[in-house]
């Protein structure tokens, strides 16, 4: 009785797992999709590594800007613009507690860059 069950069950799982894995599984694709997936995704390095170019130079012009500041040299200037700061008006115009919380940023810096008037 058992062994006719067995029998039955092997036949019922060999039935429902034999066409699973006659099927072919393989996707077909031509051979220009390559290609075309080749040319945008150059297209969009190229595009990002304009885009970078131009926010380094931004950037470099922002923290050039900043060194005009009285006391403000290439150090403090990239802490600067780390810290979210992009004009020179802003630098001078903020609170005296948000400067010290620049890193690198002393004390000494700080009265400089309240007494320099724009």
């Amino acid at each position: 009785m058992i062994s006719k069950f067995f029998n039955k069950l092997k036949s019922i799982l060999g039935k429902k797992s034999s066409p699973e894995i006659a099927k072919p599984s393989k996707p077909v694709q031509s051979k220009k999709s390559p290609k075309t997936v080749k040319a945008s995704k150059t297209t969009k390095s190229s595009k990002t590594k304009k885009v970078t170019k131009s926010k380094k130079k931004d950037s470099k012009l922002i923290v050039d800007s900043f060194t005009k500041l009285p006391g403000v040299g290439a150090k403090s200037a990239k802490a600067f613009y780390d810290a979210g700061f992009k004009t020179p008006n802003e630098i001078v115009s903020a609170k005296e507690d948000v400067l010290l919380a620049v890193p690198g940023v002393g004390l000494t810096l700080v009265k400089k860059l309240k007494n320099h008037k724009l």
